[in-house]
Parts: structure tokens; sequence; C-alpha cells
């Protein structure tokens, strides 16, 4: 008896996976048999993952372009009119010591008002003045780390410090702006993303219910001669594994169009501001997300769907 116990358990090790590959065989056979409902709910599942990928993608590109801003942003400190260009070498020196300070720019007394007579047209009515009215001016550029907001402020404060400095001026209102508004953008994709999953998979449910419900008869059958729930399940679990495949692959194509499509005008664009920015699309590991969500998504509208409704169905007692 021991014998064949082992011999039926070994058997039936060996025959699950091919009953898996058969019902999933067949699930794929039962799509191609409906061609236009089930090319709907790809299309539905493929476009419905395509927007919020999209939208992270230009999330991503704008994060990029804004650390950029980051690090480009800089502090005006003027200096005391009475401040000689000697001891306003001096401090530049001193500022240049700073371990918050990437770079340092100075531009003296004389520099400052003959860049004005160019910016402002009033060069001619400038040259009657008696004294320079405009001070020594050092750009002072932070280095990465603390170029947010909050430390740049910080060392703005030590830079006033100094007794040459008359004022500094920091202009990072925009930047916070700016940050506030890429967070607002990713909490916008995350609930746009979490909408139209949940349409998707009720999507995908009623359409395995419509399924089940085409089948009833034939179920009914099914467990009247022994078949277990998890065995009349299984086809059409598989069916939404292969929506998710299908669908997962078409989002990741008209991303990867929609990427490259846009890439050329913003190239384009980049040349006219002597930029050389290209956009950047999906990375493996995002692709690999994105292709995971969507089986997962079909999945789940499936389980769903088969669990509530497989097991209302029973035979007829005729």
């Amino acid at each position: 008896m021991m014998r064949k116990s082992s011999r039926f358990s070994f058997n039936s090790l060996i025959l699950l996976p091919v009953r898996h590959l058969q019902q999933a065989i067949g699930s794929l056979g039962d799509l191609w048999r409906t061609p236009m409902a089930s090319l709907m709910t790809i299309l539905v599942l493929g476009i419905s993952l395509t927007l919020p990928a999209t939208l992270h993608l230009f999330t991503k590109n704008a994060e990029q372009i804004s650390s950029q801003w980051d690090s480009a942003a800089q502090i005006s400190v003027f200096l005391k009119l009475n401040v000689n260009d000697k001891s306003a070498q001096n401090l530049v020196k001193r500022i240049q010591l700073y371990p918050e300070v990437k770079s340092v720019t100075y531009i003296s007394a004389d520099q400052a008002l003959e860049e004005f007579k160019k910016l402002s047209g009033f060069g001619k009515a400038l040259t009657y003045l008696d004294d320079n009215p405009l001070p020594a001016t050092i750009l002072v550029t932070p280095s990465k780390r603390f170029s947010q907001p909050m430390a740049a402020k910080s060392l703005l404060e030590k830079l006033e410090s100094e007794r040459e400095v008359a004022q500094g001026k920091l202009d990072l209102e925009w930047l916070t702006r700016l940050q506030s508004i890429m967070v607002l953008i990713q909490d916008i994709v995350s609930v746009l993303a979490v909408l139209l999953s949940l349409s998707v998979v009720l999507i995908i449910g009623n359409t395995i219910r419509l399924a089940i419900l085409n089948q009833k008869d034939a179920i009914a059958v099914m467990k009247m001669v022994g078949a277990t729930d998890g065995f009349i399940q299984r086809p059409f679990m598989y069916t939404g594994f292969w929506y998710g495949v299908f669908g997962g692959i078409l989002a990741i194509i008209t991303v990867s169009i929609l990427a490259a499509y846009l890439d050329i005008a913003i190239v384009d664009l980049a040349k006219l501001y002597q930029s050389q920015f290209s956009l950047q699309g999906l990375g493996i590991n995002e692709v690999f997300m994105l292709f995971v969500t969507s089986i997962t998504l079909g999945l789940l509208g499936s389980y769903i769907s088969v669990r509530q409704h497989i097991r209302d169905i029973e035979p007829s007692a005729e």
C-alpha cells in the first residue's frame, strides 16, 4: 500500500505541471476564439497602464531638470560701498574656504557699472555720475549638498555675518514652489494609478464573470462528476494572466513609442536654448514593474470574479 501511495503521489507531481500547461494553452485558445472581446479588454488594460506610466516618465525627467537647477542656485552678496578692492579680494578667499561653497565669482563695482550701462540703455546718462552707486558683488554657488532651500538660507546668514557684507540675496522661492508642484504631481500620478488599476480590476472581473456565465452549464456538469472548484477556476485565472501579459506588453510598447516621439521634439526645443537635454525613457526596473503590475491586475480581477461566481454554481437536483 505504501508503494502504491508513493507512486500515486509521484505521478501526481508529474501530471500537475502538465495540467497547468494544458489549461494555460486552452485559456489562450479561448481568447483567440473571441478576438474582439479579448482585444477590447487588452486595450483597456494597456491604455489604463499607459497613462500613469507616461506621467511617471515626465515626472522623472522633471526631477532630473530640477536637480540641475538645484546645483545652479546662487547667492548674491552685496558688499558695503566703503569696502576697497583689496578687502573684497580677501573676503573672496575666505568664502572659497567655506565647505558649503562650490564656486565664487567676484564682480567689482566698476564691472557692475559697465554691465549696468550695457543692459539698462542709460549708458550716456550714467557717465555724468560723480560716484559709482553700485557696490561690488560676490556670486556664491553652494555645493549640491547645500543648494536646498533651508541649507542655502543657513549659508546666506553665514555670509551676511561677514563685516564687509551689506546684504545678501537668495532667490529660492521659485525652487520651493517647483518642489511643491513636483510633490503634487507625484501624488496625482499615484491617485490616478490607483483609480485606473481599480477600473482595470473591475473590467477584467466583469469579463471573466461573463465568461463564467456563458459556461455555467458546463461548470455544473464538471462539478457533478467531481471536479473541484480549484480545477474549474484555473482556466479563468490563466485567462486573467494572459490579459495581464498582453496588456503589459501593449503598455510598454505604447510608452516607449510616446517617449521616442516626444524626445525628438524636446531635443529640437533644447537646441534653441543651447542645451543637450534628452528625454529619458523607462528603465529596465520600471519596465519590469509595469509588466508585473499588469499581470497582477489581471490575476486579481480574475480571482475576485471566480471566487464569487464559480462557488455559486451548483448542479441542479433534477
